[in-house]
């Protein structure tokens, strides 16, 4: 059976290898994913280690950074200068980076909002944007910028007046409480759709700690497509 180190590999071997089909092989390689493959006298597809290699680390990267992305890379793992393949990675390495830090923001961010009140409410409870403003302490101009940005967007009646629904009013709770810990405008944005939905601290927490072991499953992926990509760079 042909293995990595064979010198010549058909189109299944190197799916085998790589855990493809045929057919996903060839589409790898139409795709710039692979190397151009060799040809026979007869006109058949040979491949070799590099294949292999590239294969495997298209996969890798794929699980780390998406297929569109990845494929990106390879196209640049075939290409010169080397340096724009160092820069994609550098990029996805980065993107990474940040997705980390906004979910220890988001983490840090429970602790403020752990006694904010979550039992269900009555709907006379909603609040027009001069009420709320006066019950958070914060002009009415604060509320209708947050509308802009959409951290809270409230519903309209009839005459076109903001009206906070409790829910609403709960989500201005919530982002004033995190505004006074120093959180931005820009970070709110990606935070208050997962803590706006959630009605337990506990959701919360758990919803953020799927998404950790999801960035931890990305990293290690990125991790393994670097190391095939090193063998596939070094490979004389």
């Amino acid at each position: 059976m042909a293995g990595l180190h064979s010198g010549v590999l058909r189109t299944a071997e190197v799916g085998r290898l790589a855990g493809y089909s045929v057919q996903q092989v060839r589409n790898l390689e139409r795709d710039g994913v692979l190397p151009p493959a060799g040809r026979t006298a007869a006109g058949y597809r040979v491949y070799d280690r590099s294949h292999v290699l590239s294969a495997r680390a298209y996969r890798a990267l794929a699980a780390g950074t998406g297929p569109v992305e990845a494929k990106r890379i390879m196209r640049a793992a075939h290409a010169d200068p080397e340096v724009t393949l160092l820069e994609l990675l550098d990029a996805t390495h980065a993107g990474l980076d940040r997705e980390r830090r906004d979910l220890a923001a988001a983490k840090a961010a429970v602790r403020f909002i752990s006694a904010e009140p979550v039992a269900q409410v009555r709907d006379s409870d909603a609040m027009t944007i001069s009420e709320l403003a006066d019950a958070l302490g914060i002009r009415p101009s604060t509320l209708r910028h947050w509308d802009a940005m959409g951290l809270v967007s409230p519903g309209r009646g009839s005459t076109r007046a903001r009206t906070y629904s409790p829910e609403d009013v709960r989500a201005a709770r919530i982002v004033h409480q995190l505004r006074l810990a120093g959180y931005g405008i820009t970070l709110l944005r990606g935070l208050m759709p997962e803590l706006r939905g959630a009605h337990r601290r506990d959701d919360v927490l758990t919803g953020l700690d799927a998404r950790e072991a999801t960035i931890r499953a990305r990293s290690r992926a990125l991790l393994a497509g670097a190391a095939e990509l090193h063998a596939l760079l070094t490979a004389s």
